[in-house]
């Protein structure tokens, strides 16, 4: 028992200490597949296909949207993406998660995520 209060009353400051640090950075740890897929593509340079542009002029859609929208509350469909794919893994994004209306194309690059095509259901 006398080592159970040693051990609480070094560990509770301590997690204290370090939940305080890290929410002041924003800093997130999410080992997910989707949420790994979604924070990487969010750092990188975007570029957009010719047919994407067009696409997200019709449906009146700006980068911002994506960026903050899209990407961050959407689902990346593995079933239907090349996770795998050498030398830039391609990705279908779908938003919202359910009853998704719009489907987002992208390859994954090492400096850069190339959006191709872009579909609303």
């Amino acid at each position: 028992m006398r080592k159970l209060k040693f051990y609480l009353l070094g560990f509770i400051p301590g997690l204290l200490v370090v939940l305080f640090f890290l929410n002041k950075k924003g800093a997130s740890c999410s080992y997910f597949p989707n949420d790994r897929v979604r924070a990487e593509t969010a750092t990188k340079k975007f570029s957009y296909s010719p047919d994407f542009q067009t696409k997200m002029s019709e449906y009146k859609i700006d980068e911002k949207f994506i960026k903050d929208s899209i990407l961050v509350s959407g689902t990346i469909d593995f079933d239907r993406s090349k996770a795998q794919a050498k030398p830039c893994p391609e990705y279908l994004l779908v938003y919202p998660k359910k009853n998704p209306r719009l489907e987002l194309y992208f390859s994954k690059c090492k400096d850069e995520v190339q959006f191709q095509k872009l579909e609303k259901k």
